[in-house]
């Protein structure tokens, strides 16, 4: 009698691929990531994970602030002939500057090229930096709103602009002004703060996921149901359909379920599957993956984003310290970064200028008054004029 033979394979896992933001050669631009889409991919994350895009949203906003104060302060009343304000400029850098790690700003100068006539925002997705030259500098950006597109299609027929330089604006009336801060290991593109969270942003958006196909399918597996009909494939399809449209789903949660045979053999065999703790196992990954993108963040306190970690003591000094940890350490340090930007091109029609943001200053003592936080040192006369506007400001509007 032949012995019983046994074989055992491995089933290969899935293993979820990482994010590539590796800079490579294509012709005369280069990619952002393997498939030239990380920017896209950032975008994406941004707007399926819940938890990152509350972290966003409250680190962008604080940035903004009460929006930007100047001297003079008309300097700030029209960026373009569509009708923006600086403020309206400083608003979408800012999104750009924290989900890319840097900003792109058209400049369009005047006809005599004696100032700045226009300036207008660019989606820092839409823009591939040309190949640096022979002296280590990115000469242009090349611009598209779908990369896939162009596809092995000749770069001159792909909007480009040169890099922002005064020298050379009597031959270019248009240019690009990029913001980049210095990432090691990146030539063309920075990376954002929270890069390194990015596997545990797209687990979050696969968490949300997992629960809504459970509750869309019944919570299940929970059941296996045998049946005995020896029917043909329509049979067991019309069967499968007929679980399906009267159990599955939420709003089927807790019915009834009735079936009719005609014999007792017929009547199919049903057996619960005990729960293997999947739900317990989900709680403690999506704590952990919480945690990690706030830790990636910086926000040192989720009670921040009005979220209360279940047992966790703790109140209204938690959050005060959390804030001004925040504040000091994250935030004003963003703003500074986009006002150097801003500041470059303002100071071409106002050489003497001094830009800030409005801010509110919490205190230990629960305090909280206006400041100007200035993109640098600035002398006490001119901080003192910044924020004499302010409080001008804040009295007309009463």
């Amino acid at each position: 009698m032949e012995a019983n033979k046994f074989h055992f394979a491995k089933l290969e896992r899935f293993n979820s691929p990482r994010l590539s933001y590796k800079e490579r050669m294509e012709g005369k631009y280069v990619k952002s990531g393997d498939d030239n889409q990380f920017p896209k991919h950032l975008i994406e994350l941004y707007n399926l994970s819940s938890i990152h895009a509350a972290a966003v949203n409250a680190t962008v906003e604080a940035i903004v602030g009460g929006g930007l104060t100047a001297d003079p302060e008309h300097a700030l009343d029209r960026a373009n002939s569509h009708g923006e304000t600086w403020n309206d400029i400083f608003s979408k850098v800012s999104y750009d500057y924290y989900i890319h790690g840097s900003y792109a700003i058209e400049v369009i100068w005047s006809m005599d090229r004696s100032r700045i006539a226009e300036v207008y925002h660019i989606d820092f997705s839409k823009i591939r930096a040309r190949e640096k030259t022979h002296r280590g500098l990115i000469p242009g950006y090349y611009i598209s709103d779908d990369w896939k597109r162009y596809a092995g299609v000749k770069m001159e027929d792909i909007e480009y602009l040169p890099i922002f330089n005064p020298e050379n604006k009597l031959d270019e009336p248009n240019q690009i002004y990029v913001y980049r801060t210095y990432r090691p290991g990146q030539e063309y593109y920075p990376l954002p703060s929270y890069n390194a969270a990015l596997q545990v942003i797209a687990l979050d958006t696969e968490i949300d996921t997992f629960h809504l196909n459970n509750i869309r399918n019944g919570l299940a597996p929970s059941l296996a149901i045998t049946t005995f009909t020896n029917g043909s494939s329509d049979d067991i399809k019309a069967i499968e359909q007929g679980l399906r449209a009267n159990y599955a789903g939420a709003e089927n949660a807790g019915s009834m379920m009735y079936m009719d045979v005609a014999d007792p053999s017929l009547k199919p065999d049903i057996t619960p599957i005990p729960s293997n703790q999947t739900d317990t196992y989900y709680t403690t990954i999506n704590d952990l993956t919480v945690q990690k993108i706030l830790t990636a963040h910086r926000i040192t306190s989720p009670m921040m984003l009005g979220i209360k970690t279940e047992g966790q003591l703790g109140g209204r000094d938690e959050v005060v310290d959390a804030f001004l940890l925040w504040g000091n350490t994250v935030i004003a340090p963003l703003q500074q970064d986009v006002l150097r930007g801003l500041e470059t091109l303002l100071e071409v029609n106002y050489p003497e200028i001094v830009i800030g943001v409005q801010t509110k200053q919490l205190y230990d003592d629960g305090t909280v008054e206006e400041e100007v936080v200035t993109s640098v040192e600035v002398t006490a006369e001119e901080d003192q004029e910044l924020n004499e506007q302010v409080d001008d400001n804040n009295i007309s509007n009463i």
